[in-house]
């Protein structure tokens, strides 16, 4: 499986309109897939599959504009594709959201969202579609996670908590597979350039930051590989393995004292 060839298969890329799905979007686009992409913006979505017809001939984008973190987003998705008699070979667990916040300073209506996004969205579009790659017998599922995934982190508590979700049910779902060609990895990138940090209302100064593009091009290397999870960046893969040698209370600490001056 190191030579995955998408050429003429269908991806479904949540979160397609910006940073990291877009760079999916483009990437696979020109390798020759076929694209579902979806996001919240039919503008951004409409734009984006223009310049990835006009860029690489040959291949199909539909775009379907959804708000995932919504009660029933998911269904309507999964609707719509329905609809379009389309077929899904990958789905790309993209979409989601976090606050950087002290907890109860932040409306509850917005950890409703976060969860039914990063959570909610991300279990029912794999619950729909995994049955169909495993009957194939081919494709498979990337959830993104992140490096937030591997400890508890003040300041972004319900995040963190959502994206270790993340992490545990993709690799519990890789060793259901494991007999399979069909694979779920879960991708674990750190700051990324892209709106989630402005949305986040993130500060980032100082910190290390990588590109979309990068980011994708790690994800896809280690899906060919079948890693059941991939951390971009070296300096990432260390920071995320403290939490094996460091007692889980120090490890609170160390992370409270990171993010408390970060947190307007």
């Amino acid at each position: 499986m190191t030579n995955l060839q998408f050429k003429h298969s269908t991806v479904l890329i949540t979160g397609a309109s910006s940073g990291i799905g877009k760079a999916f979007a483009q990437r696979l686009a020109k390798q020759g897939a076929n694209l579902i992409i979806t996001a919240r913006s039919a503008v951004d979505l409409a734009k984006l599959a223009d310049e990835l017809t006009m860029a690489n001939q040959g291949i199909q984008v539909n775009y379907i504009p959804i708000d995932l973190s919504t009660l029933n987003g998911a269904k309507q998705l999964i609707s719509h594709i329905k609809e379009l008699n389309l077929s899904v070979d990958y789905l790309i667990n993209n979409a989601g959201f976090g606050k950087w916040c002290t907890f109860s300073n932040e409306d509850y209506a917005t950890y409703e969202c976060m969860l039914l996004l990063n959570i909610n969205a991300l279990v029912e579009l794999s619950y729909h579609y995994l049955p169909k790659l495993i009957a194939q017998n081919k494709g498979g599922i990337i959830n993104v996670a992140s490096t937030a995934a591997f400890q508890p982190l003040p300041y972004q508590a319900v995040y963190g908590a959502s994206k270790a979700f993340v992490l545990n049910f993709s690799e519990a779902l890789s060793g259901e597979l494991l007999d399979s060609n069909v694979h779920v990895m879960a991708l674990c990138p750190g700051v990324t350039e892209s709106n989630f940090m402005t949305v986040a209302n993130a500060d980032t100064t100082g910190m290390t930051s990588s590109t979309a593009e990068d980011v994708v091009e790690v994800a896809l290397k280690g899906f060919g590989k079948r890693r059941i999870y991939i951390i971009e960046g070296m300096a990432n893969y260390f920071n995320s393995l403290i939490s094996r040698f460091v007692p889980r209370k120090l490890i609170v600490k160390i992370t409270a004292g990171m993010f408390k001056d970060r947190v307007s």
